[in-house]
């Protein structure tokens, strides 16, 4: 039975009823974590959160180390990711204090982040077209459902580079694109998750209009986390209910991920890549 990860802000280890909270701090092939990791138990479910900006929110988005952070979840043994995420609407529909259940990512960084774990003598390629897995996605929209909150099923994540907000320009450009909510972070999360097969679903909290809205055209950092200190509250009655109900044994084929994806031939993986990669590749390798 493998741990739940969950990744987002510093509050919400506080949630009531998180039990034996105990902080670890993780060494990686790819260097520290965003923070030390809190472990816990909710119900009989073990837990792990993980402050991906840091404690005081230290890092900016083109800092965080993504991969140092899943591999460090992935160390402490969590199959599943949920990602509580701040995002701005790209349409009148999806309102600030909304929450989307996203299902697609487009990606407009600029390199700035490392995205994969495979490089430096070894090539994987995963299957990406469907980035998040349904099962978990589809739980945790079902409990927020069942908890009456504003929830939407599915919706495009464009992710920029930020930390600057988008330009009224570029705002008008990804509408005409179709997206639905930006934000700067979830999409190297989702890929890196992917190459580790753990399971990653987005819970994507809507703080603003992003600045296209003619009667929110002013999108002010005060105003993001004002909103986002609302949907807090909300975000841990969701976690608390879907990680009851999240099976014990995985049946989707995210835990398999790898299985047809290195393509590198076995004898000239370089040892220290094995090495370093054992507890995502060593099954694939014997």
């Amino acid at each position: 039975m493998g741990k739940i990860g969950i990744i987002g802000g510093s509050g919400l280890y506080k949630m009531e009823g998180l039990k034996g909270i105990e902080e670890v701090s993780v060494d990686t092939p790819f260097g520290r974590p965003s923070d030390k990791l809190i472990l816990g138990t909710l119900g009989d479910r073990e837990v792990v959160f993980l402050p991906r900006h840091g404690i005081g929110h230290r890092l900016s988005p083109s800092e965080i180390n993504y991969r140092a952070n899943i591999f460090a979840l992935k160390k402490l043994g969590v199959e599943r990711i949920i990602s509580i995420t701040a995002c701005g609407s790209l349409k009148d529909e999806l309102r600030p204090l909304d929450f989307v259940i996203v299902d697609q990512f487009v990606d407009r960084t600029n390199h700035a982040r490392e995205m994969t774990f495979f490089d430096q003598g070894i090539v994987a390629h995963i299957v990406f077209a469907h980035p998040v897995c349904a099962d978990l996605a589809n739980l945790i929209y079902e409990t927020g459902e069942k908890l009456k909150l504003n929830m939407h099923k599915g919706g495009t994540y464009i992710n920029m580079e930020g930390p600057a907000f988008s330009t009224l320009a570029e705002s008008g450009l990804y509408r005409s694109w179709g997206m639905d909510v930006i934000g700067m972070t979830n999409l190297a999360e989702a890929k890196l998750a992917r190459e580790a097969e753990i399971c990653y679903s987005t819970l994507a909290c809507v703080t603003d209009y992003d600045c296209w809205h003619p009667q929110h055209e002013s999108v002010t950092i005060d105003l993001v986390i004002q909103n986002l200190i609302k949907n807090v509250e909300n975000a841990k009655k969701i976690l608390k209910e879907a990680i009851k109900n999240i099976p014990l044994e995985r049946s989707c084929t995210c835990q398999d991920a790898l299985k047809y994806a290195i393509i590198t031939d076995k004898k000239l993986i370089p040892a220290k890549v094995k090495k370093d990669l054992e507890i995502i590749i060593g099954k694939y390798l014997k």
